[in-house]
Protein backbone atom coordinates (compact mmCIF):
# COMPACT_ATOMS: atom_id res chain seq x y z
CA UNK A 1 0.00 0.00 0.00
CA UNK A 2 1.36 3.39 -1.05
CA UNK A 3 2.30 5.93 1.60
CA UNK A 4 -0.83 8.65 2.00
CA UNK A 5 -0.43 12.17 2.64
CA UNK A 6 -2.09 14.54 5.32
CA UNK A 7 -4.47 15.73 3.31
CA UNK A 8 -8.20 15.55 4.03
CA UNK A 9 -9.43 14.06 1.75
CA UNK A 10 -7.24 10.86 1.62
CA UNK A 11 -8.13 10.60 5.08
CA UNK A 12 -11.75 10.59 4.30
CA UNK A 13 -11.46 8.02 1.77
CA UNK A 14 -9.20 5.96 3.51
CA UNK A 15 -10.23 2.03 3.50
CA UNK A 16 -13.10 3.60 1.17
CA UNK A 17 -14.45 1.96 -2.20
CA UNK A 18 -14.04 5.75 -3.62
CA UNK A 19 -10.19 5.75 -2.98
CA UNK A 20 -10.45 4.75 -6.64
CA UNK A 21 -10.78 6.78 -9.01
CA UNK A 22 -13.28 4.68 -11.60
CA UNK A 23 -15.05 4.00 -8.49
CA UNK A 24 -15.34 7.50 -7.14
CA UNK A 25 -16.35 8.83 -10.73
CA UNK A 26 -19.09 6.38 -11.24
CA UNK A 27 -20.31 7.51 -7.53
CA UNK A 28 -20.21 11.08 -8.69
CA UNK A 29 -21.92 10.26 -11.51
CA UNK A 30 -24.78 8.24 -9.76
CA UNK A 31 -25.29 10.67 -7.17
CA UNK A 32 -25.65 13.48 -9.44
CA UNK A 33 -28.13 11.61 -11.42
CA UNK A 34 -30.03 10.57 -7.98
CA UNK A 35 -30.61 14.68 -7.36
CA UNK A 36 -31.60 15.39 -10.96
CA UNK A 37 -34.04 12.62 -11.22
CA UNK A 38 -35.22 13.45 -7.52
CA UNK A 39 -35.68 16.92 -8.54
CA UNK A 40 -37.12 16.14 -11.58
CA UNK A 41 -39.77 14.02 -9.79
CA UNK A 42 -40.52 16.29 -6.82
CA UNK A 43 -41.14 19.26 -9.59
CA UNK A 44 -43.33 16.69 -11.52
CA UNK A 45 -45.41 15.51 -9.10
CA UNK A 46 -45.57 18.96 -6.60
CA UNK A 47 -44.16 21.80 -7.69
CA UNK A 48 -44.95 22.00 -11.25
CA UNK A 49 -48.73 22.19 -9.82
CA UNK A 50 -48.19 25.45 -7.32
CA UNK A 51 -50.33 28.47 -7.99
CA UNK A 52 -47.71 31.76 -8.31
CA UNK A 53 -48.94 32.80 -4.96
CA UNK A 54 -48.22 29.34 -3.27
CA UNK A 55 -44.48 29.56 -4.52
CA UNK A 56 -44.10 32.41 -2.54
CA UNK A 57 -45.62 30.70 0.06
CA UNK A 58 -42.64 27.72 -0.24
CA UNK A 59 -40.42 30.20 -0.63
CA UNK A 60 -41.13 32.13 2.82
CA UNK A 61 -41.44 28.46 4.28
CA UNK A 62 -38.13 27.46 3.01
CA UNK A 63 -36.48 30.49 4.45
CA UNK A 64 -38.35 30.31 8.04
CA UNK A 65 -37.15 26.21 8.30
CA UNK A 66 -33.69 27.25 7.51
CA UNK A 67 -33.47 30.21 9.90
CA UNK A 68 -34.62 27.77 12.52
CA UNK A 69 -32.99 24.99 11.40
CA UNK A 70 -29.20 26.66 11.84
CA UNK A 71 -30.14 25.53 16.24
CA UNK A 72 -29.86 21.88 15.51
CA UNK A 73 -26.69 22.10 13.12
CA UNK A 74 -25.10 23.91 15.70
CA UNK A 75 -25.97 21.19 18.49
CA UNK A 76 -24.58 18.65 15.94
CA UNK A 77 -21.50 20.83 15.50
CA UNK A 78 -21.10 20.63 19.09
CA UNK A 79 -21.40 17.17 19.56
CA UNK A 80 -19.03 16.39 16.95
CA UNK A 81 -16.68 18.69 18.48
CA UNK A 82 -13.58 15.96 19.35
CA UNK A 83 -14.10 14.16 16.04
CA UNK A 84 -15.43 16.52 13.28
CA UNK A 85 -16.69 15.32 10.39
CA UNK A 86 -16.09 16.81 6.56
CA UNK A 87 -18.14 19.34 5.80
CA UNK A 88 -18.89 17.80 2.23
CA UNK A 89 -20.05 15.29 4.26
CA UNK A 90 -22.39 17.64 6.48
CA UNK A 91 -23.80 18.86 3.06
CA UNK A 92 -24.09 15.08 1.39
CA UNK A 93 -26.47 14.12 4.24
CA UNK A 94 -28.54 17.21 4.17
CA UNK A 95 -28.97 16.97 0.32
CA UNK A 96 -29.76 13.31 0.48
CA UNK A 97 -32.38 14.47 3.07
CA UNK A 98 -33.82 17.15 0.94
CA UNK A 99 -33.63 16.03 -2.62
CA UNK A 100 -33.08 12.54 -2.51
CA UNK A 101 -35.39 10.99 0.15
CA UNK A 102 -38.08 13.63 -0.84
CA UNK A 103 -37.48 12.64 -4.41
CA UNK A 104 -38.22 8.65 -3.58
CA UNK A 105 -40.68 9.30 -0.73
CA UNK A 106 -43.37 11.84 -1.98
CA UNK A 107 -43.99 10.13 -5.34
CA UNK A 108 -44.05 6.87 -3.48
CA UNK A 109 -46.43 7.93 -0.79
CA UNK A 110 -48.21 9.52 -3.51
CA UNK A 111 -48.69 5.66 -4.69
CA UNK A 112 -50.12 4.39 -1.74
CA UNK A 113 -52.24 7.53 -0.84
CA UNK A 114 -54.13 6.15 -4.43
CA UNK A 115 -53.96 2.51 -3.30
CA UNK A 116 -55.57 3.11 0.22
CA UNK A 117 -57.95 5.67 -1.90
CA UNK A 118 -59.22 2.83 -4.11
CA UNK A 119 -59.59 0.58 -0.80
CA UNK A 120 -61.86 3.48 0.97
CA UNK A 121 -64.07 4.06 -1.74
CA UNK A 122 -64.96 0.16 -2.14
CA UNK A 123 -65.56 0.27 1.38
CA UNK A 124 -67.54 3.87 2.33
CA UNK A 125 -68.82 2.32 6.09
CA UNK A 126 -64.79 3.23 6.84
CA UNK A 127 -65.64 7.43 6.06
CA UNK A 128 -68.42 6.27 8.41
CA UNK A 129 -66.08 5.87 11.16
CA UNK A 130 -63.21 8.44 10.54
CA UNK A 131 -64.81 10.86 8.45
CA UNK A 132 -63.45 12.78 5.19
CA UNK A 133 -60.28 12.23 6.05
CA UNK A 134 -59.83 8.46 6.00
CA UNK A 135 -57.46 7.79 3.90
CA UNK A 136 -54.99 10.44 5.37
CA UNK A 137 -55.67 8.75 8.30
CA UNK A 138 -55.24 5.24 7.15
CA UNK A 139 -52.08 6.23 5.40
CA UNK A 140 -49.90 8.35 7.39
CA UNK A 141 -48.90 5.06 9.86
CA UNK A 142 -48.81 2.86 6.75
CA UNK A 143 -46.56 5.00 4.17
CA UNK A 144 -44.72 7.93 5.92
CA UNK A 145 -42.66 5.13 8.20
CA UNK A 146 -41.85 2.50 6.19
CA UNK A 147 -41.54 4.97 2.61
CA UNK A 148 -39.58 7.43 4.46
CA UNK A 149 -37.23 6.07 6.68
CA UNK A 150 -36.21 3.47 4.27
CA UNK A 151 -35.40 6.56 1.96
CA UNK A 152 -33.45 8.41 4.54
CA UNK A 153 -31.76 5.25 5.89
CA UNK A 154 -30.32 4.37 2.40
CA UNK A 155 -28.61 7.78 2.81
CA UNK A 156 -27.20 6.83 5.89
CA UNK A 157 -26.39 3.60 5.04
CA UNK A 158 -24.41 4.33 1.87
CA UNK A 159 -22.15 7.35 4.43
CA UNK A 160 -21.69 4.19 6.59
CA UNK A 161 -20.39 1.84 4.06
CA UNK A 162 -18.55 4.50 1.64
CA UNK A 163 -16.73 6.43 4.26
CA UNK A 164 -15.77 4.14 6.78
CA UNK A 165 -12.84 5.55 8.22
CA UNK A 166 -15.07 8.67 8.85
CA UNK A 167 -17.88 6.78 10.83
CA UNK A 168 -16.32 5.44 13.96
CA UNK A 169 -19.39 5.32 16.62
CA UNK A 170 -22.46 6.29 17.76
CA UNK A 171 -22.17 9.61 17.99
CA UNK A 172 -20.86 10.09 14.47
CA UNK A 173 -24.18 7.77 13.02
CA UNK A 174 -26.40 9.86 15.45
CA UNK A 175 -25.06 12.94 13.62
CA UNK A 176 -25.13 11.86 10.20
CA UNK A 177 -28.81 10.36 10.97
CA UNK A 178 -29.79 13.22 12.41
CA UNK A 179 -28.17 15.85 9.22
CA UNK A 180 -30.09 13.24 7.18
CA UNK A 181 -33.07 13.92 9.01
CA UNK A 182 -33.13 17.91 8.71
CA UNK A 183 -32.67 17.84 5.16
CA UNK A 184 -35.59 16.21 5.02
CA UNK A 185 -37.38 18.61 7.45
CA UNK A 186 -36.06 21.63 5.42
CA UNK A 187 -38.38 20.15 2.11
CA UNK A 188 -41.29 18.46 4.07
CA UNK A 189 -42.19 21.76 6.37
CA UNK A 190 -42.43 23.96 3.74
CA UNK A 191 -44.53 21.52 1.76
CA UNK A 192 -46.90 21.21 4.59
CA UNK A 193 -46.89 25.18 5.28
CA UNK A 194 -48.00 25.34 1.49
CA UNK A 195 -50.41 22.67 1.19
CA UNK A 196 -52.48 24.17 3.95
CA UNK A 197 -52.08 27.79 2.05
CA UNK A 198 -53.34 25.78 -0.95
CA UNK A 199 -56.39 23.98 0.98
CA UNK A 200 -57.59 26.66 3.78
CA UNK A 201 -56.08 30.53 2.65
CA UNK A 202 -53.75 30.90 6.00
CA UNK A 203 -49.90 30.40 6.15
CA UNK A 204 -49.57 28.24 9.37
CA UNK A 205 -45.78 29.35 9.32
CA UNK A 206 -45.36 29.35 12.88
CA UNK A 207 -47.29 26.32 13.61
CA UNK A 208 -45.57 23.71 11.14
CA UNK A 209 -42.29 24.91 11.76
CA UNK A 210 -43.06 25.06 15.63
CA UNK A 211 -44.41 21.43 15.46
CA UNK A 212 -41.56 19.60 12.95
CA UNK A 213 -38.99 21.53 14.80
CA UNK A 214 -40.03 21.38 18.38
CA UNK A 215 -37.40 20.75 21.29
CA UNK A 216 -34.77 22.51 19.17
CA UNK A 217 -34.83 21.02 15.69
CA UNK A 218 -35.07 17.25 16.87
CA UNK A 219 -38.30 15.74 17.73
CA UNK A 220 -38.92 14.45 14.11
CA UNK A 221 -37.03 13.47 11.63
CA UNK A 222 -33.56 13.73 13.10
CA UNK A 223 -35.09 11.97 15.95
CA UNK A 224 -35.87 9.10 13.94
CA UNK A 225 -33.42 8.77 11.20
CA UNK A 226 -30.75 9.24 13.91
CA UNK A 227 -31.86 6.42 16.07
CA UNK A 228 -30.62 4.42 12.81
CA UNK A 229 -27.50 6.30 12.73
CA UNK A 230 -26.97 5.72 16.08
CA UNK A 231 -27.40 1.32 15.23
CA UNK A 232 -24.95 1.47 12.58
CA UNK A 233 -22.51 3.67 14.70
CA UNK A 234 -22.97 0.86 17.66
CA UNK A 235 -22.42 -1.70 14.77
CA UNK A 236 -19.25 0.12 14.14
CA UNK A 237 -18.22 0.67 17.59
CA UNK A 238 -19.03 -2.90 19.16
CA UNK A 239 -16.65 -5.67 19.32
CA UNK A 240 -19.48 -8.33 19.77
CA UNK A 241 -20.30 -10.18 16.74
CA UNK A 242 -23.81 -10.61 16.95
CA UNK A 243 -24.48 -6.60 18.00
CA UNK A 244 -23.17 -5.70 14.74
CA UNK A 245 -25.59 -7.29 12.77
CA UNK A 246 -28.74 -6.77 15.67
CA UNK A 247 -27.72 -2.74 16.33
CA UNK A 248 -28.68 -1.66 13.03
CA UNK A 249 -32.03 -3.50 12.30
CA UNK A 250 -32.79 -2.36 16.15
CA UNK A 251 -32.13 1.14 15.11
CA UNK A 252 -34.19 1.53 12.08
CA UNK A 253 -37.17 -0.30 13.84
CA UNK A 254 -36.93 2.60 16.97
CA UNK A 255 -37.00 4.82 14.25
CA UNK A 256 -39.82 3.30 12.41
CA UNK A 257 -41.87 2.94 15.53
CA UNK A 258 -41.20 6.25 16.45
CA UNK A 259 -42.52 7.54 13.32
CA UNK A 260 -45.00 5.13 13.30
CA UNK A 261 -45.86 6.33 17.33
CA UNK A 262 -46.40 10.05 15.43
CA UNK A 263 -48.28 9.38 12.57
CA UNK A 264 -50.62 7.36 14.53
CA UNK A 265 -51.79 9.70 16.71
CA UNK A 266 -54.55 10.90 14.05
CA UNK A 267 -56.16 7.71 13.80
CA UNK A 268 -56.28 6.94 17.40
CA UNK A 269 -58.13 10.33 18.17
CA UNK A 270 -60.60 9.56 15.52
CA UNK A 271 -61.13 5.96 16.83
CA UNK A 272 -61.26 7.13 20.59
CA UNK A 273 -64.10 10.10 19.55
CA UNK A 274 -66.03 7.40 17.10
CA UNK A 275 -66.52 4.99 19.88
CA UNK A 276 -67.29 7.49 22.30
CA UNK A 277 -69.44 9.49 20.18
CA UNK A 278 -70.49 7.06 18.02
CA UNK A 279 -69.87 9.31 15.13
CA UNK A 280 -67.04 10.23 13.03
CA UNK A 281 -64.93 13.06 13.19
CA UNK A 282 -66.20 16.05 12.44
CA UNK A 283 -65.49 16.95 8.77
CA UNK A 284 -65.06 20.75 8.86
CA UNK A 285 -61.30 22.35 9.68
CA UNK A 286 -60.54 23.15 12.97
CA UNK A 287 -60.23 27.03 14.11
CA UNK A 288 -56.47 28.00 14.16
CA UNK A 289 -54.65 31.13 14.76
CA UNK A 290 -53.37 32.34 11.94
CA UNK A 291 -49.85 31.65 11.76
CA UNK A 292 -48.11 34.70 10.77
CA UNK A 293 -49.49 36.45 14.04
CA UNK A 294 -49.50 33.55 16.20
CA UNK A 295 -46.12 34.03 18.79
CA UNK A 296 -43.80 31.57 17.99
CA UNK A 297 -42.01 31.34 21.14
CA UNK A 298 -45.14 29.92 23.08
CA UNK A 299 -46.22 27.36 20.06
CA UNK A 300 -42.65 26.10 19.94
CA UNK A 301 -42.53 25.13 23.54
CA UNK A 302 -46.22 24.07 23.56
CA UNK A 303 -45.32 21.81 20.70
CA UNK A 304 -42.03 21.07 22.59
CA UNK A 305 -43.95 19.78 25.97
CA UNK A 306 -46.49 17.30 23.78
CA UNK A 307 -43.39 16.30 21.55
CA UNK A 308 -41.37 15.40 24.91
CA UNK A 309 -43.57 12.92 26.57
CA UNK A 310 -44.42 11.88 23.54
CA UNK A 311 -41.17 10.58 22.65
CA UNK A 312 -39.85 10.67 25.80
CA UNK A 313 -38.57 6.75 25.60
CA UNK A 314 -36.59 7.53 22.68
CA UNK A 315 -35.38 10.37 23.53
CA UNK A 316 -34.22 8.77 26.91
CA UNK A 317 -32.62 5.98 24.41
CA UNK A 318 -30.98 9.21 22.12
CA UNK A 319 -29.74 10.91 25.62
CA UNK A 320 -28.03 7.79 26.97
CA UNK A 321 -26.45 6.46 23.88
CA UNK A 322 -24.84 9.69 23.23
CA UNK A 323 -23.47 9.91 26.71
CA UNK A 324 -22.45 6.40 27.04
CA UNK A 325 -20.48 7.39 23.50
CA UNK A 326 -19.21 10.41 24.93
CA UNK A 327 -17.62 8.08 28.08
CA UNK A 328 -15.62 5.73 24.98
CA UNK A 329 -14.86 8.60 23.05
CA UNK A 330 -13.19 10.00 26.26
CA UNK A 331 -11.47 6.54 27.64
CA UNK A 332 -10.48 5.27 23.97
CA UNK A 333 -8.20 9.02 23.67
CA UNK A 334 -6.69 8.71 26.83
CA UNK A 335 -5.80 5.39 26.63
CA UNK A 336 -4.78 5.32 23.00
CA UNK A 337 -2.72 8.28 23.26
CA UNK A 338 -1.19 7.27 26.71
CA UNK A 339 1.92 5.69 24.70
CA UNK A 340 2.48 8.73 22.53
CA UNK A 341 5.09 10.73 22.69
CA UNK A 342 6.55 14.11 21.24
CA UNK A 343 5.20 15.59 18.56
CA UNK A 344 2.46 13.47 18.79
CA UNK A 345 1.31 14.77 22.29
CA UNK A 346 3.42 16.29 24.91
CA UNK A 347 2.78 15.42 29.01
CA UNK A 348 0.86 18.71 29.70
CA UNK A 349 -1.57 17.66 27.07
CA UNK A 350 -2.16 14.32 27.75
CA UNK A 351 -2.53 15.99 31.64
CA UNK A 352 -5.56 18.37 29.34
CA UNK A 353 -6.45 14.77 28.60
CA UNK A 354 -7.12 13.10 31.33
CA UNK A 355 -9.05 15.95 32.44
CA UNK A 356 -11.29 16.20 29.69
CA UNK A 357 -15.23 16.25 30.87
CA UNK A 358 -18.47 16.09 28.70
CA UNK A 359 -19.27 19.79 28.05
CA UNK A 360 -15.52 20.65 27.96
CA UNK A 361 -13.25 21.09 24.70
CA UNK A 362 -9.33 20.68 24.70
CA UNK A 363 -7.25 23.51 23.90
CA UNK A 364 -3.64 23.44 23.13
CA UNK A 365 -1.33 26.63 24.62
CA UNK A 366 0.98 28.41 22.59
CA UNK A 367 -1.34 27.56 18.81
CA UNK A 368 -3.58 29.67 17.65
CA UNK A 369 -7.53 28.76 17.21
CA UNK A 370 -7.15 27.09 13.76
CA UNK A 371 -3.87 25.32 14.83
CA UNK A 372 -4.86 23.89 18.05
CA UNK A 373 -8.55 22.77 16.70
CA UNK A 374 -6.00 20.91 13.84
CA UNK A 375 -3.82 19.25 16.67
CA UNK A 376 -6.39 17.96 18.65
CA UNK A 377 -8.40 16.59 16.28
CA UNK A 378 -5.26 14.65 14.64
CA UNK A 379 -5.20 12.92 18.34
CA UNK A 380 -8.35 11.92 18.49
CA UNK A 381 -8.38 10.72 15.14
CA UNK A 382 -4.82 8.86 15.88
CA UNK A 383 -6.75 7.34 18.58
CA UNK A 384 -9.43 6.43 17.16
CA UNK A 385 -7.49 4.72 14.49
CA UNK A 386 -5.39 2.75 16.45
CA UNK A 387 -8.24 1.34 18.51
CA UNK A 388 -10.15 -0.09 15.86
CA UNK A 389 -6.88 -1.22 14.24
CA UNK A 390 -6.25 -3.39 17.36
CA UNK A 391 -9.53 -4.73 17.39
CA UNK A 392 -8.98 -5.99 13.94
CA UNK A 393 -5.94 -7.72 15.19
CA UNK A 394 -3.45 -5.91 13.09
CA UNK A 395 -0.18 -4.23 14.02
CA UNK A 396 -0.54 -0.22 14.78
CA UNK A 397 3.05 0.35 14.00
CA UNK A 398 2.33 -1.01 10.45
CA UNK A 399 -1.19 1.04 10.08
CA UNK A 400 -0.80 3.72 6.96
CA UNK A 401 -3.11 5.74 8.86
CA UNK A 402 -1.93 5.65 11.72
CA UNK A 403 1.64 6.61 10.80
CA UNK A 404 -0.27 9.95 8.48
CA UNK A 405 -2.18 11.23 11.96
CA UNK A 406 1.38 11.08 13.28
CA UNK A 407 2.66 12.56 10.31
CA UNK A 408 -0.22 14.92 10.54
CA UNK A 409 0.78 15.88 14.11
CA UNK A 410 4.56 16.69 13.13
CA UNK A 411 3.51 18.81 10.11
CA UNK A 412 1.38 21.14 12.37
CA UNK A 413 4.11 21.31 15.12
CA UNK A 414 6.98 22.09 12.37
CA UNK A 415 4.37 25.23 11.01
CA UNK A 416 4.27 26.47 14.09
CA UNK A 417 8.16 26.89 14.63
CA UNK A 418 8.79 28.27 10.93
CA UNK A 419 5.93 30.99 11.44
CA UNK A 420 8.06 31.51 14.28
CA UNK A 421 10.32 34.69 14.34
CA UNK A 422 14.10 34.15 14.66
CA UNK A 423 15.45 35.38 17.58
CA UNK A 424 18.79 38.77 17.23
CA UNK A 425 21.00 39.17 19.20
CA UNK A 426 22.77 42.32 19.81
Amino acid sequence: MNKITSTKITHILYGSPLSRPKNAIFAIIVLVVLLLASTFSLFRVYFSTLSPAAVQVYIIGLLGTFLVTLFPLAILWFLDRREPESRWLYLIALLWGALISSGIAFPTNNVFFKSIGDFVALHPDIKGVLGEDAVMLLTAPIAGPLVEETAKGLGVLLLFWLFRSEFDNVRDGFIYGALVGIGFNLQETPFYITKEFISTGDIPLYYQIADRLAIFGFAGHPLFTGLFGMGLGLARQTTRRWLRYAAPVGGWLLGFSAHFLNNMIGLTIALVIYFQTGKPVADTPATVTPALVAPFLNQWVQHSVIKLVTYFPFFLIVGVMLWQSGIWERNVIREQLADEQNPVITPEEYEAVKSDRIFQTRRIPGYNRRTSTAIVRAQNELAFRKWRVQHQGQDVETDTLVTSWREELLRLRDAKMLNQPSSQTV
